[in-house]
């Protein structure tokens, strides 16, 4: 897509899509609910952000990422006023197959695999390698940002949210705003050193952590959306491979995790080395390996939503120190979640 055909439409998105109440999700800087073309019949999502210089790059940056086969693709933008306020109107493919994380918990009775994690690996990498190559840093990436198209067994899984997305023009740029989401950030993003688009490179690290156990490597025994000792050992790069669950997983998958979750940006792999790895490159041949994901993460969805939704109360701010940020405590849930790996590590 040029940059001739990035220009919003100025006439009323009305003209063209029926607007429903229905909401879909939220996003970081605003809500997206159901539409429906009027020239063909066809659901549509549209994302309603307040006009402002960070709604526009979010835009731009997601219109000129559309065309990657696993990036949500914009279809139409307006520039509108709507319920009274100056807004961009983003209108997108409908992803009706759900999150990453919830289409893994309705995998039925069936196992999940070692090879299903590596060909997941795959479809989010293609995404992260378009964004890396023009240049952009989602700066994101996490489950709830990965979406299926449809519930049929070869729906394409999907990137989406460049809410906190940004331009890299060339290897030198840097970036210093933290802003991220506690589970999947960085060190370096922790401030208050600048940081790169190889930040993306430690979420796909957690992201594929997770997809291989059910349970994240970096988190607040205190239940809390992140902590000092959480930081701490985000800094230090403290975590490990446990049993049972990490027994049988390929010592290729771990030292991938290993080279992702790199504390020093410099030794971190690249995203072109990770795709160029065998585990991500010839997924079709990953063992088809069970794991526990598929149990682990349906014993802990309560914990994971109460966690998630403290993320999103947080993320509203956009752009803040959690250091600042009072976060109602977990205490009270049942959150099997931290309890099962609480004792593990110190506070």
């Amino acid at each position: 897509m040029n940059s001739s055909t990035r220009i919003p439409k100025t006439t009323p998105i009305t003209d063209d899509y029926d607007i429903s109440n229905t909401v879909l999700g939220l996003g970081i800087n605003g809500k997206v609910v159901e539409c429906v073309s009027k020239k063909n019949g066809h659901r549509r999502a549209l994302k309603v952000l307040h006009d402002s210089v960070k709604a526009r790059r979010e835009v731009e940056l997601h219109w000129r990422a559309s065309g990657c086969l696993h990036i949500v693709e914009i279809i139409d933008v307006y520039d509108n006023t709507y319920g009274g306020k100056r807004c961009l109107l983003v209108v997108m493919e409908c992803m009706d197959g759900g999150e990453l994380f919830q289409r893994i918990q309705d995998n039925g009775d069936r196992a999940f695999t070692e090879r299903q994690a590596a060909e997941i690996m795959h479809s989010i990498c293609v995404a992260v390698k378009h964004l890396h190559d023009t240049n952009i840093a989602h700066r994101d990436i996490k489950p709830e940002n990965l979406l299926y198209s449809s519930s049929e067994p070869n729906a394409l899984l999907k990137l989406t949210d460049f809410g906190f997305a940004k331009e890299t023009l060339n290897a030198a740029d840097t970036l210093q705003t933290p802003c991220y989401t506690p589970y999947y950030v960085a060190p370096e993003v922790l401030g208050p050193e600048k940081y790169d688009k190889s930040c993306d490179i430690w979420s796909l690290g957690v992201v594929m952590y997770i997809l291989l156990c059910g349970f994240p490597p970096f988190y607040s025994n205190h239940g809390l959306a992140i902590s000092p000792g959480m930081k701490k050992r985000i800094r230090l790069g403290q975590y490990d491979f446990p049993e049972p669950e990490w027994s049988n997983v390929s010592a290729e998958a771990k030292n991938l995790i290993k080279g992702m979750l790199s504390v020093d940006p410099e030794k971190r792999l690249t995203i072109h080395q990770i795709m160029s790895s065998g585990w991500i490159r010839q997924f079709k041949a990953v063992p088809q390996t069970p794991l526990y994901t598929t149990s682990l993460l349906r014993d802990t969805s309560q914990a994971w939503g109460d966690v998630q939704d403290e993320m999103s109360r947080s993320l509203a701010t956009m752009r803040v120190d959690y250091d600042q940020v009072q976060i109602k405590s977990l205490e009270q849930s049942n959150n099997s979640l931290l309890n099962k790996r609480r004792n593990k590590v110190g506070a």
